[in-house]
């Protein structure tokens, strides 16, 4: 810019004329055209295009922007530039004030210092809203909100008191416990939570959200992994990712689930792990979940593992059959419904994946003895429930009996296929045989000859034999059972 150009601008303005708002918005205009000139089209478009222009108060001009992340970018990024350029145009300016604002900030008059007040008929903030652009006057999110419009809504059945514990989730129970208390408190943030399917990773990550916006003044975002990629990708397309950087990096407290699905998205990696880095240093709680630690998920790039894995790491085992069973008997209390204890028993040892399928068994035998008015028994269940207990058959081998019966009896491995005749190895082999007739689709041919090539008249004797000392003693009865019961499972 030419030094005649300079001197032509640096006229002050007349504070008493009638055009002054005039004159500070084509002053606005000048400066916005040499910023374009020097940052070039993309980068003005992409950090400045936003600013908005604000009152003239003294010698201080204010400029808006829409966020607090943009705000600070701009500030740290070009603000000295701004009130430079802002000096040339007009001297009496001495600092440029950048703010946030939501709204469109009313035009600027030199006979006012302070931007003119909304209207009575206007909304006074963020009542009545829950998405992510209902935010205070300085960009901070209100309280104690789910931000809808990006997050998935929280579900009302997960929350602490609904969720059982037991041993194999106890750990991540008592760490979710904690952030939920005191979010961002040192060695738990990031919270990481990982297990198999159907565990209570989600309940948990559920339970948290709803403490934290219970108690209001938090502000807590939701979203799976796949969402997180779907709305990255739909932010590049419209050319508004810096709105969505914005959006999760105000949040108080953000919770991605299954942060295995980003593996292989490079791109989606990278937008999370500048998120994760900015929502840390700005002290604020995130909570991840994942079908394996950070250690194990190779997919992953190497400094994004390291920084999950810098916090609470927190495992949920495969569950017990008294963790099973504990949950059908809070479920069947809950539903009001009569379930025979029994029934709570064969299903616990029947369905031992994951608890989702164990609660959506519950449900289907209450719904079913409700539309047809009959009470739930061991009878209907096996009936009503055939196809998904079909499923879950466990395939028992013969290898795996012989090993587990050889344990329980202190024999060698060997003499369940050996010539030995002593009733201390002869017992335990047509114990053998017998759970390999009951859980096995094997026939007595082949069940003999995995055993030293016995005769399939051997295989029967030794089937009738248990079965007949089961009925005559009732400690042998129960070994047996015993070793049924932990072979299905």
């Amino acid at each position: 810019m030419g030094r005649r150009t300079e001197v032509e601008h640096t006229e002050p303005l007349d504070r008493t004329a009638g055009s002054d708002t005039a004159l500070l918005t084509q002053a606005w205009d000048r400066v916005k055209d040499r910023l374009k000139q020097e940052v070039g089209e993309v980068e003005y478009r992409t950090w400045l295009q936003q600013i908005v222009l604000g009152p003239l108060d003294e010698d201080e001009v204010t400029l808006y922007l829409p966020s607090r992340f943009l705000r600070d970018w701009v500030r740290e990024q070009y603000g000295d530039r701004l009130q430079i350029l802002w000096q040339q145009e007009n001297r009496d300016v001495q600092r440029v004030e950048l703010q946030v604002r939501k709204k469109r900030p009313p035009s600027p008059k030199a006979e006012t210092s302070q931007p003119a007040k909304p209207s009575q008929t206007e909304p006074q903030g963020p009542q009545g809203s829950q998405g992510i652009d209902s935010a205070s006057p300085e960009g901070m999110p209100s309280g104690g909100e789910a931000r809808s419009d990006l997050a998935v809504p929280l579900d009302p059945r997960f929350t602490f008191d609904t969720f059982v514990v037991g041993k194999p989730n106890e750990f991540a129970y008592a760490c979710a416990r904690r952030v939920a208390e005191k979010p961002s408190s040192p060695g738990f943030n990031p919270l990481f939570l990982y297990g198999g399917v159907g565990l209570g990773k989600t309940h948990l990550m559920h339970a948290i959200g709803s403490e934290l916006i219970g108690r209001g003044n938090v502000s807590v975002a939701y979203m799976s992994a796949e969402k997180f990629m779907y709305r990255f990708i739909a932010s590049i397309r419209a050319q508004s990712t810096m709105e969505f950087k914005e959006q999760l990096r105000s949040v108080d407290v953000l919770m991605i689930d299954d942060l295995q699905f980003l593996i292989g998205k490079d791109n989606t990696q990278e937008e999370f792990f500048h998120t994760f880095n900015a929502l840390i240093d700005a002290g604020r709680q995130i909570i991840v979940s994942a079908d394996k630690s950070p250690s194990d998920l190779s997919g992953l790039e190497d400094r994004l593992r390291t920084r999950l894995g810098c916090g609470m790491v927190a495992d949920i085992h495969a569950t017990t059959f008294e963790l099973r069973l504990s949950i059908l008997e809070a479920k069947a209390k809950a539903s009001g419904t009569h379930v025979p204890e029994k029934v709570l028993e064969y299903l616990a040892h029947k369905i031992t994946t994951n608890v989702r399928e164990l609660e959506g068994a519950l449900n289907r035998l209450i719904a079913h003895a409700d539309l047809v008015g009959r009470p739930v028994t061991l009878e209907s269940t096996q009936d009503v429930l055939k196809d998904m207990l079909k499923a879950h058959e466990r395939r028992v081998t013969i290898d795996e009996i012989q090993r587990k019966v050889a344990e329980h009896w202190n024999i060698r491995l060997t003499d369940m296929s050996s010539a030995r005749r002593a009733r201390a190895v002869a017992r335990p082999r047509q114990v053998a045989m017998y759970l390999a007739k009951h859980l096995t689709s094997r026939s007595l041919p082949e069940i003999g000859r995995r055993f030293g090539n016995r005769d399939h008249t051997t295989v029967m004797h030794a089937v009738a034999r248990v079965a007949e000392l089961m009925e005559q003693d009732p400690a042998f009865a129960e070994s047996v059972e015993l070793l049924k019961r932990m072979l299905e499972s």
